[in-house]
Order: C-alpha cells, then structure tokens, then sequence
C-alpha cells in the first residue's frame, strides 16, 4: 500500500491530463460532428463531396497516424501545433467524422412528413431542428454515441506517441522505474472506473430521452 501511495499522484496527474483531451474532444466533436452530418445530408453536391472526403479520410485511416501526422508531419510545411494542440486537433477532427456518420444515419431515419408539418407551423429550418428533429436524433443515436464516448477514454492513451504525459504514460514510467507490474494494473483500474462513469452517465442521458416514443 506504501508503494501505491507514492505512485498514485502521478497516475492520477496523467489521469487528469486524459480527462482534460477526453473533455475538450466530446465538447468539440460532437456540434461538430451535427454539423458535418447537415453538410452530408445537404442538396449542395461540392459540399457533399468535400465533408464526404474528410469523413472518409478520417475514418479510413488509423488515429495513431493522425496523431503523428499533425505533430510530426505538417510542420514540414510549416503548420506547427504545441503536443497538447496537435492531440486535440487530430481528435476532435477524427471523432468528428465518427460523429457526423452516426447524426446523418439519425437525421435519415426521421420521416419527412415531420419537416413538411414544421412548414405547416411556419417555422424556420433552424427552430424545426432544434425543437423538433433533434431531439428525436439524439435519442435514436445516443447508443451509437455511447460506444464512442468509451473509445474515447481508451484512446485518449494514443497521446503517448507524441509525448504527453497522460495516464497510460505514467503508469510506463512507473513500471519501467521500479520494474513491477503494479502501476500498470493502477492504470487498468483508473480506465475501468473512467468507463464505468461514462457508462453510468449514457445510461442517465438515455432514461432522460426516453419520453420521446
């Protein structure tokens, strides 16, 4: 118990690190994702083929390159991000792109006659999503949404590569200084409560949307 005691603090420092990319990631990405999936489903072709492009490119290639590409890569011409930016700009524009798919599947699966009643009532396309369609997207996506928001809190390690001391850095550290397995079982432990929480708190969101039938 000595020796966990001691090594807490710095797991728990990383911990927070990890918190703060997973945070500042679903903050970004997710009006971002609703944003990209009204381009997607948008009768303006170059728009379409443009957000169908990055989505593809997105999620066509691995995060981890992503990762090394905006930090290692595109200073090579020119375009230079901090380690804590670069990792937050190739999240939040990957998990965008998970996102957008996820929203137009939803925005697909409401029935235009919904639309057509909004004109009807004479309200604008904007307050026709907000108070009508995208509620009733959020409940049928929220599952899907689910999945993504735990892959996040795993993935949050891929910051590793790009030398951020997060969670899954400092447990490394950890094991490879005093040679025991412990730090490492610490880190799959903080992750699993991490998940849990999320777990917990989707299950919160659904039971909140479930009046909508």
């Amino acid at each position: 118990m000595q020796y966990v005691t001691e090594i807490l603090p710095s797991l728990l420092q990383g911990a927070r690190l990890t918190l703060q990319i997973f945070f500042w990631t679903l903050l970004c990405s997710l009006p971002l994702g609703i944003l990209v999936s009204l381009g997607l489903i948008s009768k303006v072709r170059p728009l379409q083929w443009i957000l169908e492009i990055y989505v593809w490119l997105m999620r066509g290639t691995p995060l981890l390159l992503q990762l090394i590409f905006v930090f290692y890569g595109l200073p090579i011409i020119g375009i230079v991000f901090q380690r804590y930016d670069a990792a937050l700009v190739a999240f939040i524009l990957n998990y965008a792109a998970y996102f957008a798919e996820i929203f137009r599947g939803g925005f697909q699966a409401i029935d235009e006659g919904q639309f057509e009643a909004a004109r009807v009532l004479r309200l604008s396309y904007w307050q026709t999503l907000r108070k009508i369609v995208i509620p009733q997207v959020v409940k049928i996506v929220i599952p899907s949404i689910g999945n993504e928001v735990i892959n996040l809190v795993k993935d949050s390690s891929l910051v590793y590569v790009i030398g951020l001391g997060d969670l899954l850095r400092a447990g490394n550290v950890a094991t490879a200084r005093d040679v025991t397995l412990v730090p490492l079982l610490l880190v799959a432990v903080i992750y699993l409560i991490l998940v849990g929480i999320c777990t917990l708190v989707l299950r919160k969101v659904e039971q909140r949307y479930s009046y909508f039938k």
